[in-house]
């Protein structure tokens, strides 16, 4: 199901534009309970895995940019990282999910020539929280410069994110997985704002509009390394501000027809559901705002 992925897909492909799992609308988009603001994710599950599960397939998002006619942007990507940079781990992790998240945008739109030297900053930054054994640089390399299967390409880069973040959160580093996926979610949230600068269009519209609920359960993920240093603290705050825009967003659901389909010889029904999002001009003015000053804070040098 495209609503239930894991990080690594996240940072291996295009972006991290939330369509909770439910059955409709694109394997549309539900909140983890029924209070968004109070609740928390899941009783009994991992808050990690909860999360993960609930990212929509990145390779959605990359389609809906091109179907309508988005052109590639080298603009969007965060040109400004270096790598060589002599930073702390939580800003390493960061910067991993910052640049999976470029990596994923580049190899969509198959400038995969153009990704190597990402790619290499990719290992460089994997080596510097020494999850860099996981990262499968030499094999994705050829395959980039070979352009010869896009499909091994993001499988390949799937698997080496899906191993280091395993590995943080096996290893009580969840602080540094947890960062990892604010950098992807900032990073694809920022290339959806800018196109929807450029390219408005009511489906993208409503895909932003739908990161409400998901950036609220992505705040109480970080919330507890809030405190943990000055780093974690400034993040947090920035991601609040973005939430304050989304206050007044409002989303509601309706049930449509059920639809069925024979799988393994057995009929599946499923029940499908679209959201509605109320999201005035000025409030999307806001997010859109908001997303490009915090993303823009958090790549400078």
């Amino acid at each position: 199901m495209k609503g239930r992925v894991i990080i690594s897909v996240l940072a291996a492909a295009l972006a991290v534009l939330s369509c909770r799992n439910s059955s409709g609308k694109s394997e549309a988009f539900v909140r983890a309970d029924n209070d968004p603001v109070t609740a928390s994710v899941n009783p009994g599950v991992d808050p990690m895995e909860e999360i993960y599960r609930n990212f929509s397939s990145p390779l959605e998002i990359a389609n809906l940019f091109q179907v309508t006619g988005v052109p590639f942007s080298p603009g969007y990507l965060a040109s400004s990282l270096n790598p060589d940079e002599k930073t702390t781990s939580f800003r390493k992790a960061l910067y991993l999910g910052i640049l999976g998240a470029d990596l994923g945008y580049l190899n969509m739109y198959e400038k995969t020539g153009t990704s190597i030297e990402l790619l290499s900053s990719v290992k460089k930054i994997a080596d510097g929280l020494n999850v860099g054994q996981f990262f499968d640089f030499e094999t994705i390399k050829r395959i980039s410069l070979n352009k010869s299967n896009l499909d091994s390409l993001l499988f390949l880069s799937v698997d080496s994110y899906s191993a280091m973040d395993e590995y943080l959160r096996k290893n009580n580093r969840s602080q540094l997985s947890s960062i990892m996926m604010v950098g992807i979610w900032i990073e694809a949230q920022y290339f959806a704002t800018q196109v929807m600068k450029q390219y408005p269009g009511n489906l993208l519209r409503e895909r932003i509009g739908e990161q409400k609920y998901f950036l609220e359960d992505l705040i109480r993920v970080i919330n507890p390394y809030c405190d943990n240093d000055k780093e974690f603290s400034i993040v947090c705050s920035y991601l609040r501000d973005i939430a304050s825009k989304y206050e007044n967003v409002k989303i509601s659901y309706s049930k449509g027809d059920p639809s069925s389909r024979e799988k393994d010889g057995i009929l599946v029904i499923t029940q499908t559901e679209a959201s509605i999002v109320d999201m005035t001009d000025d409030q999307l003015a806001e997010i859109i705002d908001m997303t490009g000053y915090v993303r823009n804070k958090l790549i400078a040098n």
